[in-house]
């Protein structure tokens, strides 16, 4: 049997979802296709509909279905801190946290020289103009703990710091309620290292 056209082009483009193989990408289509008729609908117009709709903030960068996002017009928000995220997801992560109450700079991504990513992909003119606007007082760097994540907040320090901004770094060591023996060798020394 050859595989219909449309149902090729279902699995190619479900293949391109992170996470999504091509054995689970030809599972889904066959479900959408087979039993989810309607959601399979649901889930293309809201696709459609996302894309019409969502842009950058132009002051932060998140998704927003205004030129101004939410948080950014917020006047309970401190904007004399910054917190600087590689993605919405890690915006939305630490605002679920409820430890953080300034504004945010999300760059869309991280400095990866293999990935063809450096510095003007993700924004750092925009971000250096934001944190020099006399305005913010702290840069707070919520970059991932990867090595692509190390090396973006270390290149945002040494485009802020000369320019007098406080910039500072997620703590980072052992989990809350973990045990100590299950916890790898690097995270428990730098614990030790950054212990306070």
């Amino acid at each position: 049997m050859t595989t219909p056209v449309s149902f090729k082009t279902l699995i190619d483009a479900l293949k391109v979802l992170p996470g999504i193989g091509p054995r689970a990408a030809q599972r889904i289509a066959f479900d959408l296709v087979q039993h989810k008729r309607d959601s399979a609908i649901g889930l293309a117009r809201a696709i459609e509909g996302a894309l019409e709709k969502l842009r950058s903030c132009e002051r932060c960068n998140t998704l927003s279905e205004t030129p101004i996002c939410s948080l950014c017009s917020s006047k309970r928000r401190d904007p004399a801190l910054l917190c600087v995220v590689e993605t919405p997801a890690d915006q939305i992560t630490l605002e679920q946290s409820g430890a953080f109450s300034g504004l945010y700079f999300v760059l869309m991504g991280r400095i990866s020289p293999l990935d063809g990513v450096g510095p003007a992909q993700i924004h750092l003119e925009k971000l250096v103009n934001r944190a020099t606007d006399g305005t913010v007082k702290e840069v707070i760097l919520a970059t991932n703990f990867t090595n692509e994540g190390e090396v973006t907040a270390h290149v945002i320090t040494e485009l802020l710091q000369p320019q007098g901004v406080k910039v500072s770094r997620l703590a980072r060591g052992i989990p809350i309620g973990s045990e100590l023996e299950y916890v790898d060798a690097a995270t428990v020394a730098q614990a030790v290292r950054e212990r306070r």
